[in-house]
Order: C-alpha cells, then structure tokens, then sequence
C-alpha cells in the first residue's frame, strides 16, 4: 500500500454525528439524491449496520468506493459478499465483487471527479489528476462492483 494513504482514516466526531443525521435523512427519503444507506451485517456481531455511501455509475457498472480505506463497512461487505442499499423505503440486496488493483484507476478517477467536494480530503490527490496519478493510490482504497443476486 502506498505510505500516503493509511489503511482506515477515523471519523472524526463531528463527521460522527454528521453521518448519522445525514443516514436518518437518507432512510427517509430525502437529502441529496445520490446517496444512499449501505447495510452490512457486521462479520462479528451480525447485527445489522448502516453508513451513507455515494454509489458510482460507471460505464454501465455500479460500485462502491471507501474513501476512508478498510473501513469496518468493507471488512463487513468482504466477509458476507454482500450488501443492501438502501434509500428511503427502497432496498437492494447486491452481491459485491472487490476489484483486483488493475481495474481501480478509472473508477477512482472518476470517483474523486464526480465526488470531489464530499471526498477531495480523503484522496492525495486533486480531482481531475491524470488517470496515472490513481495508479500509485489504488491499493489504499477499496472499490466493489455491486452485482445483481
């Protein structure tokens, strides 16, 4: 992984609170339209959680970025292969397949692109890089493709 980029950045407790009330406004529908719940089953637990995600379409693909790296949402997402996503009273169960370090570039790129006021602090580099600059940062961000059960 590349030294710049850590393995899981921490909210902070405002971004805390900030992700909380923002997931209450997304499980009722409203908010920004292109955010939505993500519900895992904790790999632990099994209790079901939920943190607001930005989905990207992506040359006819759906996927799920983590800004914030191996996140417990990832690990959770990684062990049950699975996912929910969630806006509203509209539920998707989504298998997720996590994309080897070769396939992320792009979709980071254009990730931070589309993104770039929520996620710019999270990426060393500045949105609208050159697709090489997202090479050297792959590895620091997990990407899954959502695929239909």
């Amino acid at each position: 992984m590349n030294p710049s980029v850590t393995a899981f950045r921490e909210p902070t407790d405002l971004e805390k609170f900030f992700n909380r009330a923002l997931g209450i406004l997304i499980g009722w529908g409203l908010g920004p339209g292109h955010i939505y719940l993500v519900e895992v089953r904790g790999r632990k637990t099994g209790k079901l959680y939920t943190t607001p995600v930005n989905p990207l379409d992506f040359n006819g693909k759906r996927y799920l970025v983590a800004p914030r790296g191996r996140t417990q949402w990832v690990r959770n997402a990684e062990a049950a292969g699975q996912v929910i996503l969630r806006r509203g009273g509209n539920r998707q169960q989504l298998r997720v397949r996590a994309l080897p370090e070769s396939e992320k570039p792009p979709i980071l790129k254009s990730y931070l692109d589309h993104y770039r006021r929520e996620v710019q602090r999270y990426f060393p580099v500045a949105a609208e890089s050159p697709l090489e600059a997202f090479v050297a940062i792959s590895s620091g961000y997990p990407v899954f493709e959502l695929l239909s059960n």
